[in-house]
């Protein structure tokens, strides 16, 4: 069966600049390619978060991010002033998450997976 390496999801934003500035500052992000105002490519870590102008103001995108480094992460983006829609849970299925909302709504849902 062919494999999957990786996946690089796309999340629409009203303002580029404005968006990468949020991700570069409150999610510490790195922009690696950027098109004018209309699409950015955004690492940290090897994840890959790609912005799209979007006017139309399509529907918000979620998206899981996982990591085994779950409260140093909850504290460092608490402190850069990341909007923290859900501080650290556990769910039923196991899982610890918290979540951050970017200012166009998308939401990025930062997970550590069962047994770690």
């Amino acid at each position: 069966m062919p494999k999957l390496a990786r996946i690089a999801p796309e999340l629409p934003a009203a303002n580029i600049e404005q968006a990468v500035t949020y991700y570069e500052q409150k999610l510490g992000f790195e922009v690696a390619m950027r098109m004018a105002d209309e699409y950015a490519i955004v690492e940290r870590d090897g994840v890959a978060v790609h912005l799209f102008a979007d006017d139309a103001r399509r529907s918000a995108v979620g998206v899981h991010i996982f990591t085994p480094d779950l409260e140093q992460l909850f504290a460092e983006l608490g402190q850069s002033g990341a909007d923290i829609t859900q501080t650290i849970e556990r769910k039923p299925w196991g899982n610890r998450e918290f979540r951050v909302r970017d200012e166009f709504g998308n939401e990025l849902k930062f997970t550590e997976p069962l047994g770690e």
